[in-house]
């Protein structure tokens, strides 16, 4: 597995994650439960992206700026996630947010998606594209574990 076939393998977990996510967003429990997937997934996905995809992408001048971007995207997610932990859960405002949050989620999938990925296999070998994907999902793994243990 490649380090994209791996990458949007996560992604289409977020995706799975986000639209059950607005479909609890009646029933607290659930909500909460999911909620919590979707944070504990998020964090693996970035810090495993950002330190086996975007730092070998920030070496070439061609690439440089969009895993800037990238990078810069993770953490507009991140601080929405800290506003959502701040909130009441459930609250029109908890809502709003939470629904852009996922908004954020799936232009940032997407924009990855289309944009940087056929960019990204411009400047990575073969090769490299081949040996990030295993670093990937043992970094991803590794963290998400972390995430979800109480």
């Amino acid at each position: 597995m490649d380090i994209f076939d791996a990458l949007l393998e996560s992604h289409e977990l977020q995706r799975a994650i986000c639209r059950r996510l607005l479909a609890q967003v009646g029933d607290a429990k659930a909500r909460t439960r999911t909620f919590d997937e979707l944070k504990a997934e998020l964090a693996a996905h970035e810090t495993a992206e950002e330190r086996t995809f975007y730092v070998p992408l920030i070496e070439h001048d061609e690439t440089v700026e969009a895993a800037r971007h990238g990078i810069a995207e993770h953490h507009e997610m991140d601080e929405m996630v800290e506003q959502l932990d701040k909130l009441d859960q459930g609250s029109a405002e908890w809502l709003e947010l939470i629904g852009k949050l996922v908004h954020q989620i799936e232009h940032h999938l997407k924009e990855e998606e289309e944009k940087f990925f056929p960019q990204a296999r411009e400047v990575l070998s073969r090769h490299q594209q081949k040996g990030l994907g295993e670093p990937y999902r043992e970094e991803h793994d590794r963290l998400r574990a972390k995430e979800d243990a109480p």
